[in-house]
């Protein structure tokens, strides 16, 4: 398995594809592994340009981390794998709180970031999502089973057509619950805290990097407000609402959303 030694701590990657020139780092959300992004989203990436992925310190392959942390220490975790990995500049995408690490990394480290796409995120949580959040964290804190805060969350995440698919919900609840999300309920409710914690509103104007703000139409957790707020306040930003799909819109709308990304970061 590989591993880089980030801030005295290793990190599983992997890197896909052979292309040369800057790749795409894929950050996944909240209570993820980077294994989420295979199934659909890496094979057709790395078809274009080298994609790398990884697991945040705790989760998946990575060595676990006990201390307490922000979106911003997560984005120097990031920056840090660039180092250990030579990769000077990327693309970055980052879902939910991975769009989170990735706007944190575009301000933190402006050098580093060629392009951004923010999907499903926000810029600072209102009181529904605090509440949300704080809701998951207690219930990861008091003991609750991985799979009841999944179910919990895909309410949340799936569109109603989705949830209507009664195995591939199943399917998605053993991999967030068991296959693709080995972490602990306490670095989940970590997890909460640092999205709870997050607020880069008022530092957008910042960021020079082109950005491509992605959102579904149906997403209950992120609704479209929030991404239209981050393309009004990035510069150099541009919003792509999906007619079809809700937080889970890389999955509800694959061929379209992939084909959004690769075109973006085919831009000069």
């Amino acid at each position: 398995m590989p591993h880089a030694l980030v801030r005295d701590r290793k990190l599983y990657y992997e890197l896909h594809g052979n292309h040369a020139g800057t790749p795409l780092v894929l950050a996944m959300g909240i209570g993820g592994s980077c294994r989420g992004w295979l199934p659909i989203q890496v094979p057709e990436f790395a078809r274009h340009r080298r994609t790398l992925i990884f697991d945040y310190p705790g989760v998946g392959n990575s060595e676990p981390d006990d201390a307490p942390f922000s979106t911003g220490d997560l984005a120097d975790t990031v920056a840090g794998l660039f180092d250990a990995l030579a990769i000077e500049r990327a693309a970055v995408l980052g879902a939910f709180m991975g769009g989170m690490i990735a706007q944190e990394l575009a301000l933190r480290h402006p050098e580093r970031v060629e392009r951004l796409v923010l999907v499903g995120t926000y810029a600072r949580a209102d009181a529904k999502r605090r509440m949300l959040l704080a809701h998951w964290r207690e219930l990861a804190r008091q003991g609750v089973p991985l799979e009841v805060l999944v179910r919990d969350r895909l309410l949340w995440t799936a569109q109603e057509e989705t949830i209507e698919q009664t195995d591939l919900i199943e399917q998605m609840i053993a991999f967030f619950s068991r296959d693709g999300a080995p972490l602990s309920s306490e670095l989940f409710a970590r997890q909460c805290d640092a999205c709870l914690a997050h607020d880069t509103l008022d530092r957008l104007h910042e960021i020079r990097q082109p950005a491509l703000v992605i959102c579904g139409r149906n997403d209950a957790l992120t609704p479209p407000k929030f991404s239209r707020q981050l393309a009004d306040e990035i510069p150099d930003a541009r919003l792509v609402t999906f007619a079809y799909g809700a937080h889970l819109v890389m999955v509800e709308a694959a061929e379209a959303f992939n084909r959004a990304v690769i075109e973006f970061a085919a831009e000069n």
